[in-house]
């Protein structure tokens, strides 16, 4: 099949929305999404955006998506790119989405001489495991995530 992946416009963010919450389902964590589409405006088309995002059809029809942001890294002394979500909508997967929605985003990272790429998955999410692995990612199993919400902060701030 052919897909067309994009970067994204503002009138798109409402489908990317949908997207979002699709995606958040599928993980079992739609309590989590907090994100409107003013806040997804702000976010990718304010005078310093923080990220990006990809929209990918085939045709007319929504298929897919990437978002993500730039980071840095001391050690390698340059900046690196983060993948935020990549989605593909179950009729559209086994396609080659997910390889080209990774491929462009890589190219990005590319195009920015970019030191690293990367992302993080869910464990139980062996479909993704094995297709990241199948890519070549390497699972840094060394590394704990943490992650303070909207609330942490704010107690970290007022101490």
């Amino acid at each position: 099949m052919r897909f067309v992946i994009s970067q994204l416009v503002p009138a798109e963010i409402p489908e990317l929305l949908t997207l979002i919450h699709e995606l958040a389902r599928f993980e079992r964590l739609e309590h989590e999404v907090e994100a409107t589409a003013e806040s997804l405006r702000d976010s990718f088309f304010s005078p310093k955006p923080v990220a990006g995002a990809l929209i990918a059809r085939q045709d007319l029809e929504l298929a897919g998506y990437a978002i993500y942001f730039f980071t840095f890294s001391s050690f390698i002394g340059r900046c690196g790119l983060w993948l935020d979500d990549v989605y593909v909508r179950p009729a559209f997967r086994r396609q080659g989405l997910g390889r080209a929605l990774l491929a462009r985003v890589g190219r990005l990272a590319a195009e920015r001489c970019c030191g690293r790429f990367e992302w993080s998955a869910l464990r139980w999410n062996q479909n993704a495991l094995q297709f990241y692995a199948k890519l070549g990612a390497k699972q840094l199993d060394e590394w704990v995530t943490f992650r303070m919400n909207e609330q942490a902060i704010k107690g970290l701030v007022q101490d």
